[in-house]
């Protein structure tokens, strides 16, 4: 899977006494404004709840000859009808062609908001359709791109996905969307959407319902962590994760391990 973002790229942040300390620690399984449950013992989400659905979902069309390294991309997804069998690593029926950076459990899905894809309909005036992103979900009434990383949403009747890590753009993405400068322009915005990991297997389709079902206390969103990560937000997704809350894959402690060597800390 591809790496996290340089820190020197996305405006790394050190939390400190106002004096150059950085303040390493919190109260445990803590974070302002916020409280978590006992430990590892998830609470079920009890904030408002946004009327979001499924738009389409999308698998690939065709796999297209690419220069990159592989050869080929799947980045050519687009709209099927009816209902698409989802299993652990993703919908049936769609492949990855670079399984070293893409797909596995963690990124079994990817999904994106249209309110993002409005957005960038209106910068470089065109149409985005559901798919050239490259997604397998295009959702609206929830903003993926600001999911706190590890919640929890139900999908359809009986599809349970879980927020993982953010999507980073690529060269294959940029060829894909024929825009200069796509990858930096892509990073700056932040509307990055998000990978999900399937909890629940089942069957999704468009026009299903999108229910938050959990949602953590740490509060570091997907957005938040791939624009602006702060030590702070190191610490609470630490914390999160070693109290059982969420379950981070292994990128996120090898980010950790980079950072804390980078800063001496």
């Amino acid at each position: 899977m591809r790496a996290f973002p340089d820190a020197s790229l996305t405006g790394l942040r050190i939390p400190g006494d106002g004096k150059g300390v950085p303040c390493l620690r919190r109260a445990r399984g803590k974070r302002a404004g916020a409280e978590s449950g006992a430990a590892g013992t998830p609470q079920a989400y009890t904030g408002a709840m946004e009327t979001a659905s499924v738009l389409a979902v999308c698998r690939v069309h065709q796999l297209l000859d690419d220069p990159g390294s592989v050869g080929v991309t799947a980045i050519d997804k687009r709209p099927v009808d009816g209902p698409v069998k989802v299993h652990k690593l993703g919908l049936r029926g769609d492949i990855q062609a670079s399984r070293i950076h893409h797909g596995g459990e963690d990124q079994a899905l990817y999904a994106y908001s249209q309110g993002d894809a409005d957005y960038w309909a209106g910068e470089l005036d065109r149409d985005m359709p559901a798919g050239i992103f490259g997604e397998n979900l295009r959702i609206t009434g929830l903003n993926a791109s600001n999911a706190v990383i590890g919640e929890r949403w139900k999908v359809g009747l009986d599809v349970e996905v879980e927020v993982t890590s953010p999507r980073i753009p690529c060269a294959t993405f940029q060829r894909r969307m024929g825009e200069p400068h796509w990858v930096q322009r892509f990073t700056e915005a932040g509307r990055v959407g998000t990978y999900l990991r399937v909890v629940r297997t089942g069957s999704i389709e468009a026009g299903d319902h999108i229910h938050r079902l959990f949602v953590p206390a740490h509060g570091v969103t997907i957005a938040k962590w791939f624009t602006d990560p702060t030590l702070e937000d190191m610490e609470a997704l630490r914390d999160a994760d070693a109290d059982g809350q969420i379950r981070l894959q292994p990128e996120y402690h090898q980010r950790f391990e980079q950072l804390q060597r980078r800063l001496g800390v």
